[in-house]
């Protein structure tokens, strides 16, 4: 049977396209669940199997950078062999990575569990995003469809955020066990609803392995230098040759993808600005959010005391924004475009960090933390769909893998990159006590509130006082 997308041009869509974007969500609202509810337990973690902070990073690292390295090559996978045949596979494997990550106890195997999970959702995330994008046409239908789906995914990590904490109160073990029976779920969805699908183009020497293993091993190295400078030094050897090793290595990958015949990257993809301002603003969002949650989750359980719940609870109203704001969001991008969405959303994060800058050792929740949340959620809510749309709008159906492959390799290198220096800032400083890890923290923070500065200055780039015409979304328009 053709894989071909049916063409969606009436108002109301059929029974198949919902559920083709049912699956798409299911996708994403795993990936959420998982993320969120191994953030709450991270400290719980910790404190049984000893880790310190370095090492506790390394657990949510450890998914983020097998997601990320990987994705690129799972968008051109997707793109190549077929949507439903790369979901049904990497599926199995996050079912099975989380079965084992429930079951063991040496942290090292934890880690490359995690790793394993992340490599799995680098090949499913962008077919999941790509079965979106290629079903959806640009204008209303795709805005709303990525809307619905973004909203999805934040209501995942909304319930992981409440999951996590009643789950952790039992034993951080079943955080890691209840993501199997969703992606079992998910994968019995794919197996029976989606059409079977054939590859696009021969795939014979189509898959750059080369470049997907020296971003990876760049990103790794790039990280771990980060990660154990504070404690050998920034000019200890060691710190030194993993800095050093990663330039090499994404000097290479560079180098390769401009090359081979069929990169994972085609570098000239990059000549769209809107796509490359859609990135950078990717790798902002997502960066300067998990930098935040590490940082908040570690006060609010190892400074004021709080339960793995209570953390889950404090973090909801954020998560329900999203989840409840984000359908809302492609009305706003066809009135005033994605770029000033995507800069609204930057106003609203720097206000919040900047918020939890002055908050000392004994806060008010409702008058000193609650404000913080509802402002990232609002940020993310008017940020994450926009990104998606400008970072796919314009781009060939053939190469909609490779572009939601970018934009999520940005979300996911983004966090990588600003969790390894958080943890770094922290790490420098002495954290015995609530007065010195307040004064690990405000560093740390102020690192957060300079990325969401940073996105902030990209989004203004794109020139924001062109107005974007209803529904107009074409590439020179995404921003």
């Amino acid at each position: 049977m053709s894989s071909a997308p049916p063409t969606v041009t009436a108002a109301r869509w059929d029974r198949r396209l919902w559920f083709t974007l049912l699956i798409a969500c299911g996708v994403m609202f795993l990936d959420g669940l998982d993320v969120s509810m191994i953030g709450v337990a991270l400290p719980q973690i910790s404190a049984d199997l000893g880790l310190s902070t370095s090492q506790m990073q390394w657990i949510v690292s450890g998914y983020v950078l097998g997601y990320g390295g990987l994705l690129l090559l799972g968008g051109r996978v997707a793109d190549l062999l077929g949507r439903r045949r790369v979901l049904m596979v990497g599926l199995t494997v996050f079912t099975l990575a989380s079965l084992v990550g429930g079951l063991v106890s040496d942290p090292t195997v934890i880690v490359i569990t995690r790793f394993v999970k992340g490599m799995a959702a680098a090949f499913t995330a962008p077919a999941a995003l790509s079965l979106v994008t290629t079903n959806f046409p640009e204008g209303h239908a795709r805005n709303k469809a990525l809307s619905i789906y973004t909203a999805v995914a934040a209501s995942g990590f909304s319930l992981g955020l409440v999951f996590g904490g009643l789950l952790t109160e039992i034993g951080w073990r079943w955080t890691f066990l209840l993501p199997v029976p969703f992606a079992a779920a998910v994968l019995a969805s794919v197996v029976f609803v989606l059409r079977k699908d054939t590859p696009t183009a021969r795939t014979k020497g189509a898959f750059d392995i080369p470049g997907a293993l020296t971003v990876t091993a760049g990103m790794l190295l790039l990280v771990r230098g980060i990660v154990q400078a504070p404690e050998v030094g920034w000019a200890d050897v060691q710190t030194i040759v993993s800095l050093a090793g990663a330039v090499a290595l994404l000097a290479l990958f560079v180098a390769i993808e401009s090359r081979t015949r069929q990169p994972i990257l085609r570098l000239g993809i990059l000549r769209n600005p809107a796509l490359v301002r859609a990135n950078l603003g990717a790798m902002a969002t997502f960066g300067c959010y998990l930098g935040f949650q590490f940082v908040a989750t570690m006060f609010f359980q190892s400074v004021l005391g709080w339960s793995a719940l209570e953390t889950a609870v404090a973090f909801l109203p954020a998560g329900l924004i999203v989840a409840f704001g984000s359908p809302r969001v492609g009305l706003l991008i066809e009135r005033f475009g994605t770029a000033r969405v995507v800069a609204a959303g930057f106003v609203s994060f720097a206000a919040a960090y900047a918020l939890f800058l002055g908050i000392d050792g004994a806060p008010n929740y409702a008058l000193e933390i609650l404000p913080t949340m509802i402002l990232i959620g609002i940020g993310f809510a008017l940020a994450f769909p926009s990104l998606n749309i400008q970072g796919t709008a314009g781009v060939a159906n053939e190469e909609q893998g490779l572009a939601s492959g970018m934009v999520q390799t940005s979300f996911q290198i983004g966090g990588a990159v600003s969790l390894a220096v958080v943890t770094a800032v922290l790490n420098a400083e002495s954290t015995l006590g609530v007065e010195a890890f307040l004064d690990a923290m405000r560093p740390a923070l102020a690192v957060v509130a300079g990325l969401a500065l940073i996105g902030l200055f990209v989004a203004l780039s794109a020139g924001l006082t062109r107005r974007q015409p209803a529904g107009e979304l074409a590439t020179q328009r995404a921003e």
